[in-house]
């Protein structure tokens, strides 16, 4: 086994560590838990950035890393994986996670208490849900996120975070009896929960269990669509999304992503076009709930009047697209959905952060309703809190330097995070769509018989995408224009040099991958056939033994004086 291999668990075993630290240091010591946080993160990101290199260039017959925690042997122990696509997860979980710090660093860390520590907690259930390779463990880092999650939901206090939250955590409680219930049927018939000994179980599966088997994937496939965000199971979303603070919003964005990513792990290894009677099982619902989300969400787009409510129906309409896309069991339009679902990230990671900022400038001269100072994220970080805010006992008045030209800074990052949203040229997001559609007119390796009704949801598929962004396009123009041009005589916004950075960062991430979109979607089609013929993936997983221990005689021997 290489090092390499060996550095698959760092990445839970460093947020889990950290996390710890910061409990020990309690809240007396923030300024010192924020730095070693964001050493944390950086390193984690380090991590996740190697693991992504090796496994791009370790070759195909190399490309997969296999670790097993307990020396166990598959299928009993606890086996973590790391491919080409749950190595791109990484990397993405790790930059919007030290793009959200640096904002919340500014100011948002210390509207309430062990922020630090459920920020950690949350990359490491993250991570590990990323790199797990059967269904027990990924409940257990879904528990991990979750409860972190349900801690920074409502960090900050007000009324409607509280409110929501309540329903957050309702509903993910609920989806985690649901993912209990339908992983305990699919043991049941199967006799095992590691991801690669059900995709050679399942095609073995009895006719006369059969009816068991789909019970427990559809059961199962509902709390996952439920964190992902397909109507009608999204309603609790945008609420949740909208009320949360700007940089565990932008944390949520990556969040809906691990449905999805599950969705397509798992369907493509155990209902695969090698998985006998249960080949493609349920890939129609995945096909119409996509579209259902989308549009219904690209409706809802035209209505909202606030950035945060606009970026949390983005969320939706592209968890639709992935989710239509995985439907489709097509390499090629998997390749441009892994392609897109990078690009939307970081852009709505990106809004949502710039989105707290936008709505700063338009109260900076305002005195909020007493519900608005409950309900929207910015009246934390006025420019004066009350006496007795929930901040620390030793902060100074939250007031920043004044960024030179900080409303042009504002409106050019607007322009981007909307081209990127909707997909419009130049940039990446509109690289991604055309990847899509791309795939959709020319479909390869379809089955004869399926042609003509994969053509009509291809074209269904195809003008909900045109839709969604001619939705997106109307919304972000009203929004922009009462933003931006509608005249005001206000200040310019108290803006700190750390909520500018990450901005900067994600969409020059996103401008890059316009100039280099060959690189990345050569590497999300190697991921995409990876997908979608799994057997390297079930192989390397299954060959995998556990380090031979010492023998008694060694022992023997290594005891005598």
């Amino acid at each position: 086994m290489s090092w390499m291999n060996q550095l698959i668990i760092a990445p839970i075993l460093l947020p889990l560590l950290t996390a710890g630290l910061m409990l020990w240091l309690g809240e007396k010591h923030r300024p010192l838990k924020g730095r070693i946080n964001l050493f944390s993160s950086i390193l984690g990101l380090g991590i996740s950035v190697a693991l992504f290199l090796w496994v791009q260039h370790s070759g195909s017959s190399g490309s997969i890393g296999v670790y097993l925690p307990g020396n166990w042997g598959v299928p009993f122990g606890i086996v973590l994986v790391v491919d080409h696509l749950s190595a791109m997860m990484l990397v993405l979980t790790g930059i919007v996670g030290v793009c959200a710090l640096l904002f919340a660093l500014a100011r948002w860390d210390r509207a309430g208490a062990s922020f630090h520590a459920l920020f950690q907690i949350q990359l490491m259930g993250l991570y590990g849900a990323f790199l797990t390779a059967d269904l027990f463990n990924l409940f257990v880092f879904f528990e991990v996120l979750l409860a972190a999650s349900y801690g920074l939901m409502l960090h900050g206090s007000g009324r409607a975070r509280v409110s929501t939250g309540l329903h957050y955590i309702s509903i993910n409680l609920l989806a985690s009896s649901l993912f209990l219930i339908g992983a305990a049927l699919i043991y049941g018939v199967t006799g095992t929960l590691n991801f690669a000994d059900l995709a050679i179980k399942i095609p073995q599966v009895a006719e006369s269990d059969l009816g068991l088997l789909h019970a427990g994937a559809a059961i199962l496939a509902t709390a996952f669509l439920a964190k992902a965000g397909m109507w009608p199971l999204n309603f609790w979303l945008v609420p949740a999304y909208s009320a949360a603070s700007a940089p565990v919003a932008a944390m949520f964005a990556i969040m809906t992503k691990v449905g999805v990513y599950t969705l397509l792990r798992l369907w493509t290894l155990l209902f695969s076009g090698q998985a006998g009677a249960s080949a493609f099982f349920g890939g129609d619902w995945l096909i119409y709930g996509g579209m259902a989300t989308i549009f219904t969400a690209a409706i809802a787009i035209i209505a909202a009047q606030r950035l945060e409510r606009l970026a949390s129906l983005s969320i939706l309409v592209s968890a639709g697209i992935l989710l239509s896309a995985v439907g489709f069991a097509q390499p090629s339009l998997t390749s441009g959905a892994l392609f897109y679902m990078v690009s939307s990230t970081l852009a709505l990671s990106a809004m949502f952060l710039l989105g707290e900022l936008i709505e700063r400038s338009r109260s900076a001269n305002e005195i909020p309703l007493e519900d608005d100072v409950d309900q929207l994220p910015r009246t934390l970080e006025s420019l004066h809190p009350p006496p007795g805010a929930n901040l620390d006992d030793e902060q100074k008045v939250v007031v920043g330097q004044v960024i030179p030209m900080t409303m042009a800074f504002l409106g050019l990052s607007f322009i981007a995070c909307a081209l990127l949203i909707i997909g419009m040229p130049p940039l990446s997001g509109f690289i991604g769509k055309l990847t899509l559609i791309s795939a959709l007119m020319n479909p390869l390796g379809l089955d004869v018989a399926k042609d003509e009704a994969l053509s009509t949801q291809a074209w269904m598929l195809i003008g909900l995408l045109i839709f969604s962004g001619l939705a997106s396009l109307i919304a972000f123009s009203r929004l922009g224009t009462q933003r931006f041009w509608t005249p005001h005589e206000r200040p310019s916004p108290m803006l700190r040099r750390n909520e500018c950075l990450p901005i900067i960062i994600l969409l020059g991430l996103c401008i890059a991958l316009t100039f280099k979109a060959e690189p990345l979607l050569r590497y999300t089609q190697d991921t995409a056939a990876a997908l979608h013929e799994p057997k390297q993936y079930v192989q390397s997983v299954l060959a995998t033994r556990p380090i031979p221990g010492p023998t008694s005689q060694e022992v023997d021997q290594e005891e005598r004086p």
